[in-house]
């Protein structure tokens, strides 16, 4: 074996899969207006996530003995401190993922600051340091990236300029980027609520089984990560949990290897082939392409 084959960002492994899981919670129901709190069904649909939910990940994660990262908000941090106590103790990583759940493009600079540090500081008294970031709604700034540079995290996970990890080359410097895709986001194919509105489409499990074994066998010939991106709220529901089931074993069958985010961020940063991309701001023409007063949410 090569110097460079023994640095490739997969190891001696064939394929690599990170589960990852957003433990929202209330935070982006809330975080759209706080009026829905006062909204009991929509905040119980929310609590399902780290009251049961998680617990039930939790299990079928240990029947299978594999890692995962679970990104965590602030305010589900303060919320549920057995929750996240449940994960720790399980061995799985803690990633940041916001204290609000609040958008970090409507937020701006000294708003996205005030939120990060926030975070960092909830899940810093479960004596957590996280190494990895991802932002609300995957909606990053370009200065974002420094942001978590200058805290001294080493990955981040919001974006989708490759379907490998790569390296971001940042004013402040370089950053593994971890990327996620809407095909391999559960919010897509399950999420709904009348009261905010969040989704309108329920999809069958087994569909959705379906779309990502196909992904999984995709990600393989083409030497991809397979980043699932799963809510408690959402996937840990039962018939979901036996598609995730599905899915897993489907994996293992390929001989996947399974890791957490830290840890593929970690290889990666090793890898001399990495691919890497310039992040930095588009240069426009404001007369060709005017700027409304706010962005378009999803």
């Amino acid at each position: 074996m090569s110097e460079s084959e023994s640095l490739d960002w997969r190891g001696e492994s064939s394929a690599v899969a990170v589960l990852s899981f957003d433990v929202d919670a209330e935070s982006p129901i809330v975080a759209a207006d706080g009026r829905h709190a006062d909204n009991a069904m929509a905040m119980s649909h929310q609590a399902y996530g780290p009251n049961v939910g998680v617990p039930r990940l939790l299990e079928l994660l240990a029947d299978y003995e594999l890692p995962a990262s679970f990104f965590v908000p602030g305010l589900t941090a303060d919320r549920y401190p057995a929750t996240v106590e449940q994960i720790l103790e399980a061995g799985h990583e803690i990633g940041h993922h916001s204290y609000s759940h609040r958008s970090p493009l409507l937020l701006g600079t000294d708003g996205e600051r005030a939120d990060f540090e926030r975070a960092l500081a909830a899940l810093e008294r479960f004596g957590v340091k996280p190494r990895g970031h991802r932002a609300a709604g995957w909606e990053a700034r370009w200065q974002t990236a420094e942001l978590v540079i200058e805290h001294g995290l080493e990955y981040d996970s919001s974006l989708m300029g490759h379907d490998r990890p790569y390296r971001l080359l940042t004013a402040a410097g370089p950053l593994i980027e971890l990327p996620v895709h809407w095909s391999l986001d559960d919010w897509e194919q399950y999420a709904f609520l009348p009261n905010p509105d969040i989704g309108r489409v329920i999809e069958s499990p087994r569909k959705v089984a379906e779309m990502w074994k196909l992904e999984l066998e995709a990600m393989r010939r083409h030497k991809g990560l397979f980043m699932l991106t799963c809510h408690p709220f959402l996937s840990g529901r039962p018939s979901r949990v036996e598609a995730l089931r599905e899915v897993i074993e489907h994996a293992l069958s390929l001989d996947y290897k399974f890791m957490q985010a830290a840890e593929v961020a970690a290889q990666a940063s090793l890898d001399p082939e990495l691919p890497e991309q310039d992040h930095g701001p588009l240069d426009l023409d404001s007369q060709i392409f005017p700027r409304s007063d706010s962005p378009e949410r999803r």
